[in-house]
């Protein structure tokens, strides 16, 4: 350890810190850090962009007219390598395992977490074919329901019922008319 230093007036006491000298050792420690996780985040972005190169041949074989896939690297805190809206990559808490994870209404799912690029690109090929497949049946138009046959107008049954009561009330007035008729 070394003794404070001191002023040529008092050899007995330490010298006043100044504190600009402490803002500029403490913005060199800042930046020994800030250099430290840049260096980290470009190496995780240097590792996503191999993958990236990785997948070119399975992008590569996905028709123009399907826009499902928007491919791309986004830097930030975490870089990530998104294969779609909802499915991305990135690195996982060591900085050199790739985490495929993918957001669901009920959260997020990670689909493959590996060392390999290899076993990434696979899962990656199976998540870029059901997106196909789903996005083929989404398409598919139902064919339109045949209209039914028109089933027959349906009659009032008050009608029937009127002329019968009318009928049956004439009736028997005549029958009290005859019978009226008898006993006079």
């Amino acid at each position: 350890m070394s003794e404070p230093e001191t002023s040529g007036i008092h050899p007995s006491q330490p010298r006043p810190v100044r504190l600009r000298d402490a803002l500029l050792r403490a913005r060199i420690e800042a930046a020994d850090r800030t250099g430290v996780v840049v260096d980290l985040r470009d190496a995780e972005v240097a590792r996503l962009e191999i993958l990236d190169d990785s997948l070119d041949p399975l992008f590569a074989q996905v028709p123009d007219k399907i826009d499902l896939f928007d491919r791309g690297i986004s830097q930030g805190d975490t870089p990530r390598l998104w294969i779609d809206v909802v499915a991305h990559i990135s690195m996982g808490r060591d900085k050199r395992m790739y985490r495929f994870v993918q957001d669901t209404r009920f959260g997020r799912i990670v689909l493959a977490e590996s060392h390999d690029t290899a076993v990434i690109v696979e899962a990656v090929t199976d998540y870029v074919a059901r997106r196909m497949i789903e996005r083929e049946h989404a398409m598919v138009v139902p064919p339109e329901p045949k209209p039914e046959a028109a089933q027959p107008r349906r009659r009032s049954r008050l009608w029937p019922f009127v002329l019968g009561f009318v009928l049956g009330a004439a009736a028997l007035f005549g029958v009290a008319v005859l019978a009226a008729l008898r006993s006079w």
